[in-house]
């Protein structure tokens, strides 16, 4: 079976269900009759009154249970799934409280079992404590939460797309919009999310770089520069592959991106020598244009008439002083021109 037909047969669809006080105030007064009556048959003690006290015994014990079994109470952004005899029967949306179908159960999420380092823990508590706990467990894993959650994986090691390792972090929001997809399509839609997740990230890292070389050219994309992109691409990669699970993916964030600890230092040299070249360029440039402009003066005041040698000599100096990184010493020469 394909993945359209597995998505086409769990679609979604609303539960019958009506207000939940009139059954509940109707079941509670009908119990006090069937509770009369059979008093009434045993104080009488007629033989008449066998037929009564059977049918209020037989509606106590019988139907009040299912009919009290048929209320439910949901919260705001709350859902219940309901089965009936094995087949999915509709879900259960909106808060208030609510009168179902009495045979139809609650389909229980793996989501919401304990775990079993929860039971380890709980089970060092008293035993009433561990009862309602347990009690609260299966409240919880009975009704799906339909809240915008997020999830935060463990950090992940790629290799971005030129082979350096990358330490990043992500952070997903969602929520369940099909709450059929969410439990009859995946086995604990969490843990899918979660996998999926770090398949699209570890699939998109590794198209781009880390960081741009210094000759890269403008439209180059690498992972600090162009996050943005990183991001909707991963956005629309996880929503393809959990859209069978009835998740719908509301942002996506990277909180951490950084170099590997083994190469971090060897990167940071390589930014740092990076800065110094870049830093010396400019240092070079702003000297050869302020020397050019020395000697146009020069010429074009007429202050001193220099031959090709001595305008070499008048080049340098001036290029040591400007490029140097200490202040330049000068030697003052007080006697004749040359």
């Amino acid at each position: 079976m394909n993945e359209k037909n597995i998505t086409a047969n769990v679609a979604e669809k609303t539960v019958w269900r009506t207000s939940g006080m009139p059954v509940l105030i109707l079941n509670t007064l009908l119990m006090l009759g069937s509770i009369a009556a059979v008093t009434y048959g045993f104080i009488d003690g007629a033989a008449d009154n066998v037929l009564l006290i059977v049918a209020g015994s037989v509606y106590f014990l019988i139907p009040t249970w299912l009919f009290y079994n048929g209320l439910c109470i949901l919260r705001p952004q709350e859902a219940m799934v309901l089965t009936l005899f094995g087949k999915y029967n509709g879900t259960l949306r909106g808060p208030g409280f609510f009168f179902v179908n009495p045979f139809s159960t609650a389909f229980k999420s793996e989501v919401g079992q304990p775990s079993t380092g929860a039971a380890n823990i709980t089970s060092t508590k008293a035993t009433g404590t561990d009862e309602i706990s347990k009690a609260l467990a299966a409240a919880a894993a009975r009704k799906i939460s339909l809240k915008a959650k997020t999830l935060n994986n463990d950090t992940q090691r790629i290799n971005d797309l030129l082979g350096n390792p990358v330490i990043i972090d992500t952070v997903v929001v969602w929520r369940i919009v099909d709450t059929a997809k969410a439990m009859f399509n995946v086995d604990n839609f969490i843990e899918y999310l979660s996998i999926q997740c770090d398949s699209s990230l570890r699939a998109i890292v590794s198209q781009y770089p880390y960081d741009l070389p210094r000759d890269g050219q403008s439209e180059d994309k690498c992972l600090r520069s162009s996050s943005e992109e990183v991001v909707a691409r991963l956005i629309a990669d996880i929503q393809a592959k959990v859209a069978i699970a009835g998740m719908e993916i509301l942002d996506a964030r990277i909180t951490n991106l950084s170099y590997a600890p083994e190469i971090a230092s060897a990167m940071l040299q390589r930014q740092q020598a990076s800065a110094v070249v870049d830093a010396k360029q400019t240092i070079v440039d702003g000297a050869v244009d302020i020397v050019q402009m020395a000697l146009k003066r020069l010429s074009e005041d007429n202050v001193v008439e220099l031959d090709e040698e001595r305008k070499a000599a008048m080049v340098s100096n001036l290029l040591v002083v400007l490029c140097s990184n200490s202040e330049a010493q000068p030697v003052i020469n007080s006697g004749s021109l040359y």
